[in-house]
């Protein structure tokens, strides 16, 4: 996919949690479309080894997004972001159900993979609104009850906290309405990474959807929940 109009001129991408897995994928694909690429990851050694392996010009950041200030701090160091993609997240409660599952492993799923995102997007989607351009992609899943799926019970934490992040999703496509931004969550399926390294599909393979859906053109959907399956519609 071109990226339409954001071809006039070279827009800059920042990944979250891009040190391995669909995350480092995923910044890898958009650099090799031409954008700016900014490695995020809480370990700044393994941004910097992530960054340093895609190519020359791609930078990297330590970013905790559980970190209250952390989201806020980088973005007066990177510049303008016109390409967000939430993707850092933990599964930590797998093999539970919602009568068992400790508390602690859930608030902690919680602050990564809802309300680190938010924190994220707060950071970084004004500017966004501001310049009149920008593309936002929360990496999500199938587990959720939204968009006609289903809870699934069997890591009630996790699942939760994507369900939430898809509520999130439709709210920032909602303030962001007519500004230029495109808001969406996106499903990449099964993938073969270290939560699930059994997966038959590839990082790389996801990425290139994931991508797609970072470059949409100005006429593009928000506030959708998009899967490979279904595309873009």
């Amino acid at each position: 996919m071109t990226y339409g109009d954001a071809a006039a001129e070279r827009r800059t991408a920042l990944v979250t949690g891009a040190n391995r897995g669909i995350g480092r994928a995923v910044a890898a694909e958009l650099y090799g479309r031409g954008l700016r690429v900014v490695v995020t990851a809480r370990n700044a050694d393994e941004a910097r080894a992530a960054a340093a392996g895609i190519g020359p010009g791609a930078r990297s950041h330590e970013l905790d997004i559980t970190d209250p200030d952390g989201a806020a701090r980088l973005s007066k160091e990177t510049g303008p972001v016109d390409v967000l993609v939430c993707n850092a997240g933990v599964l930590l409660d797998a093999g539970t159900d919602p009568l068992s599952a400790p508390l602690e492993l859930v608030e902690q799923t919680l602050r990564v993979n809802l309300l680190g995102s938010w924190r994220v997007a707060q950071a970084f989607v004004p500017p966004m609104v501001g310049r009149g351009w920008g593309r936002v992609v929360l990496v999500s899943s199938g587990t959720t009850a939204e968009f006609g799926g289903a809870l699934f019970t069997g890591a009630p934490g996790y699942s939760i906290s994507k369900s939430a992040l898809n509520g999130l999703t439709t709210m920032l496509a909602a303030q962001t309405a007519g500004s230029g931004v495109l808001v969406n969550a996106v499903n990449p399926g099964r993938v073969r990474t270290r939560m699930m390294p059994t997966q038959q599909t590839t990082p790389e393979e996801a990425a290139r959807f994931i991508a797609d859906v970072a470059t949409l053109p100005a006429d593009g959907p928000t506030g959708q929940f998009l899967t490979e399956r279904r595309g873009q519609g």
